[in-house]
Formats: structure tokens, C-alpha cells, sequence
């Protein structure tokens, strides 16, 4: 693949990673009954869902910010890892695959 074909598909992922991690710190932020009961259900701490909103907010923010795209990554790796540990933990076999999918396209999307 050419240079430009990169540089676009890197592009297009750091775009659709950044808006799915604003669109999921808004979901956790706004903590919803149901999200507040799947937290309560799996024994996190009251509140814990914000802590995850900030966490998805900064990676957005991150990764926004050709500066600190490697940031963005770094933490959204993090918080995908972190996430995908507890979908497994919890059997949630189906739900884990976006999220490794997300971690693997952090890849692109930090270069």
C-alpha cells in the first residue's frame, strides 16, 4: 500500500476510535439505570462508572490531538484491556470481540 493509503486508513481509525470513546464516556457519564445496575451487578464500587467516563473522555481527547495520539492510545489500550478482562471475567464471550477489535486498531491509529 501506498504512504497516502496509510496515512488515510490511519486516519479513518483515529476518527472512528475517537468518536467511539467519546460516545462511550457520554454513555458512562450519563450512567443510565441500566449501565448503573450492570456495574452494581459485577460488584464495582458505587460511582464507578464515572471514573470510567473520565477515563474514555481523556482517551477521546487524546487521541483527538495529534500530539498525544500515542497517549490516547496508550490509556485507551488500557481501558480496552481493562474492559475486555471483565467482559471475559464476567462470560461475556460476544461482547469482548469489539473490544479486542478496538484494541487491535488502536495500532494504525497511533502512527
Amino acid at each position: 500500500m501506498s504512504d497516502i493509503a496509510l496515512s488515510s486508513v490511519g486516519y479513518a481509525l483515529d476518527v472512528t476510535l475517537t468518536v467511539l470513546f467519546a460516545l462511550a464516556a457520554i454513555m458512562n457519564l450519563a450512567a443510565p439505570d441500566a449501565l448503573r445496575r450492570v456495574y452494581r451487578r459485577w460488584d464495582y464500587p458505587r460511582g464507578f462508572y464515572y471514573v470510567t467516563g473520565l477515563l474514555q473522555c481523556l482517551t477521546a481527547l487524546f487521541l483527538a490531538l495529534p500530539q498525544t495520539r500515542i497517549w490516547g492510545g496508550i490509556l485507551g489500550a488500557l481501558v480496552l484491556f481493562a474492559t475486555t478482562v471483565t467482559l471475559l471475567n464476567h462470560r461475556q464471550y460476544l461482547y469482548a470481540v469489539p473490544t479486542i477489535l478496538m484494541i487491535i486498531a488502536l495500532v494504525p491509529a497511533m502512527a
